[in-house]
């Protein structure tokens, strides 16, 4: 399956022939496609891992020898990674869009909270989402969920305390860091069946962005 971009409802061509390969469920092709919508990049994306297969096949791991997705193809360049992929998007099409700033001490500030999704979010999100959307229901050990939501708390309230004295998580303007570290808080705070502490200025910031139509179409949607 592929799936052409829209824009007020209506499809898009690829003008460039940009192609993102993943499937729409995995939380690194959403903050991609996320970043696609807010900077309006017309784009075709093809269902790949998981129940698509194809991550696994020797066309693809030509592309991406991880054979994870997301995998960007533009024109003749690929790339892979999400952070990346945002970074490159932002720098090839953004137009100097304030979701990734220029200036250096804004753009590493920025930067630090990609990285932290990955070094630290993602390390304690993912037995959490696995074992609550992942497994049937009869298979799940809520006593274990549940000690793997409390180790990832902590991390939620980094974020919650450094959200008590800005707007969004760089200052007044939304970012690449808010849609990275948005995407994770989405699965947090839709967790259910387990106890979790509340975090106020995370809720504030995170309802900021709710309506936004890229985080509306790709990352809203129920988990899966």
């Amino acid at each position: 399956m592929t799936e052409a971009y829209q824009f007020n409802g209506e499809n898009v061509p690829s003008a460039s022939g940009l192609k993102i390969w993943g499937r729409a469920n995995s939380v690194n092709v959403q903050k991609v496609l996320w970043c696609l919508r807010e900077l309006d990049i017309a784009h075709e994306r093809i269902d790949a891992g998981m129940q698509f297969g194809r991550n696994h096949e020797p066309d693809y791991l030509a592309m991406n020898p991880n054979a994870r997705v997301p995998t960007m193809v533009d024109g003749d360049f690929v790339l892979w990674e999400s952070n990346s992929i945002m970074r490159y998007l932002c720098l090839a099409y953004g137009g100097g869009s304030p979701i990734y700033p220029g200036e250096p001490k804004q753009r590493a500030a920025v930067d630090r909270w990609l990285d932290w999704t990955l070094s630290t979010v993602q390390p304690v999100d993912r037995p959490v989402f696995w074992a609550l959307v992942r497994t049937p229901p009869e298979q799940r050990d809520m006593a274990a969920i549940q000690r793997d939501a409390d180790l990832e708390a902590p991390v939620w309230r980094i974020a919650d305390h450094h959200l008590s004295t800005r707007h969004y998580l760089e200052g007044d303007d939304f970012t690449l860091a808010d849609i990275a570290v948005g995407a994770y808080a989405r699965r947090w705070l839709g967790f259910e069946r387990i106890a979790k502490p509340r975090f106020p200025h995370l809720e504030r910031w995170f309802a900021q962005f709710a309506s936004r139509p890229g985080f509306a179409e790709v990352v809203a949607p129920p988990m899966s």
